[in-house]
């Protein structure tokens, strides 16, 4: 799959330390967003050892005969047992945990899979779509009806992970087929954007013919609107 494609990640303008971290593969095969919780140094850490756990199980087997979903969800589990180790290393890092995002361009076939709340968006032909679901509790009240969008946009438990990497009782990693097709955009992001963005917004700063302007336009534009958490943002465009 051709692409182009640009990341970018800004601490924000509350946040002192900032706990996203992101890779884009060399070759274009992978992208990774992951955003980091449990205290200062717990987060950053956390997030820096899920991308680079998924980043060197992919490298190392990506020529492999595992099908593509069995290769990302072993990586997500790698990813996972390497923060339980560092824990049980570094209790004052008991705490720590992320959200990872992952875009995958292997054997014909590209996938997406995620855990919690960090999320990958398809813009097509100027429609914006959400391609991930979150791992939060606001995301099952928002789709069981006991939330509307707008008490769910508000609302204070909305950033309550249901599940994160860097926990022994992980549950399934979410993996699904994902369609694309030449002049797509995809935006793997963490929250700190769609904290401070509508989707509105972000489709149309996605619309830019440069993906790095996309990147940088939308990283300004949350700050602009608070800027309260770190941003992460990765643009990738399908040709």
């Amino acid at each position: 799959m051709k692409s182009r494609c640009t990341g970018l990640s800004d601490p924000g303008l509350v946040r002192p330390v900032n706990q996203d971290a992101f890779y884009i593969d060399p070759d274009g095969r992978f992208f990774i967003v992951a955003d980091g919780m449990g205290g200062h140094a717990g987060g950053e850490e956390a997030s820096w050892i899920a991308t680079d756990a998924i980043k060197s199980y992919l490298n190392e087997y990506w020529d492999s005969q595992e099908e593509s979903p069995v290769l990302v969800e072993a990586a997500f589990w790698k990813a996972n047992q390497a923060i339980v180790q560092d824990q049980r290393e570094h209790p004052e890092r008991s705490d720590m945990g992320t959200t990872a995002v992952v875009v995958l361009f292997r054997k014909e076939q590209a996938l997406v899979a995620h855990v919690g709340d960090s999320r990958l968006y398809r813009l097509r032909a100027e429609k914006l779509e959400k391609i991930t679901e979150d791992h939060t509790w606001v995301a099952r009240a928002l789709k069981s009806g006991v939330l509307s969008p707008s008490q769910a946009r508000v609302h204070p438990w909305r950033h309550m992970l249901s599940q994160c990497v860097g926990r022994e009782d992980l549950g399934q990693v979410e993996i699904q087929s994902l369609d694309v097709e030449v002049g797509d955009r995809l935006l793997l992001c963490s929250d700190g954007l769609t904290e401070e963005l509508s989707d509105l917004a972000i489709a149309s700063y996605l619309q830019s013919p440069l993906c790095e302007t996309a990147a940088m336009d939308l990283i300004e534009a949350a700050k602009e609107q608070g800027g309260r958490d770190n941003i992460t943002t990765i643009v990738v465009a399908i040709e």
